[in-house]
């Protein structure tokens, strides 16, 4: 279990994390996001002990990760897939830090194995791609059994069966009880992997909640849909609340109205439908309307 009471970090004039309260819980994959900017990393140095906070403490399984005897054991951390000796292999990589913790060499064969490192293992990490670095960060925060995972960006550079095996792997872990705190730019996979999601926004939690309840909240209110006749429809659909978007697969996205009234106009215009369906928010949708205001640094579109 992770544990975040009040905390906060300044740099110079800048807080970067402002007052944040949050617990992340074993058991199931709780998800971490937030525009650039948002404290994220921030706070994930602070939980690990590599930046101290301005105020307020991150407990990890009920302790300061300082104060842990084993930390391997208690912590699995991937921050920065890049701090490695770049002359070592990679077997060699992880066999000096399981000296640090007595972890047998087995252990280190395992995880090679399972982060599918098997056939780049005596090779130098100076040489690895971008997905061969992470798989090896993912190995070193492995390495110890820990009860807790903290992965910043754990697919970036990964081809797609890595994406497929990190979703696949976080998930196995929350499983038997593990504490998996995660974050990704990658909203669709998030939403595929996440039980739970912890968003920051400028320094601040703007929310804390299941999955499910995250998206079901964003205000989207969409229907979809298919008609041989479009034209009727949509103009027995115009008004200033309602919006009609033709789809490039030629349905009619429609909102501002709710799934009823769509059928009852296209039954008064007798137009005949080949689909009406209620669209849900996406995780993507939600994560845009709750963070419109708390992004730092926002592109234009050119017109």
């Amino acid at each position: 279990m992770i544990e975040i009471e009040r905390l906060s970090k300044r740099y110079g004039s800048k807080l970067a994390v402002d007052d944040v309260s949050f617990t992340v819980q074993p058991g199931k994959v709780t998800g971490f996001l937030g525009p650039n900017g948002a404290g994220k990393s921030t706070t994930m140095r602070m939980i690990v002990g590599l930046d101290r906070p301005t105020a307020g403490q991150a407990r990890v399984n009920g302790k300061l990760y300082a104060s842990h005897r084993d930390p391997l054991h208690q912590v699995g951390a991937l921050l920065e897939a890049k701090a490695v000796h770049t002359g070592r292999s990679a077997y060699n990589h992880l066999l000096a830090l399981a000296a640090t913790h007595s972890i047998p060499k087995t252990r280190v064969r395992e995880v090679i194995e399972l982060t599918g490192l098997e056939a780049v293992a005596s090779k130098r990490v100076g040489g690895f791609s971008l997905g061969m670095g992470q798989r090896l960060g993912i190995a070193a925060a492995l390495l110890g059994d820990p009860q807790t995972l903290i992965l910043d960006e754990p697919v970036n550079g990964l081809d797609p069966d890595g994406v497929l095996w990190v979703r696949g792997l976080t998930r196995h872990l929350a499983a038997q009880g593990r504490t998996v705190f995660l974050s990704s730019h990658l909203m669709s996979e998030m939403a595929l992997t996440a039980d739970h999601v912890i968003v920051l926004g400028r320094g601040r939690v703007l929310a804390d909640a299941p999955m499910a309840e995250l998206i079901d909240s964003a205000a989207t209110n969409r229907v979809t849909v298919r008609t041989p006749t479009p034209a009727p429809l949509i103009e027995a659909l115009t008004s200033p609340d309602i919006t009609v978007t033709s789809q490039d697969d030629g349905a009619l996205s429609v909102s501002g109205i709710d799934i009823e009234r769509v059928g009852e106009a296209a039954f008064r215009a007798g137009v005949i439908l080949h689909e009406l369906t209620p669209a849900k928010a996406s995780l993507e949708e939600a994560y845009l309307e709750l963070t419109q205001d708390s992004v730092e640094y926002r592109s234009e579109v050119a017109g």
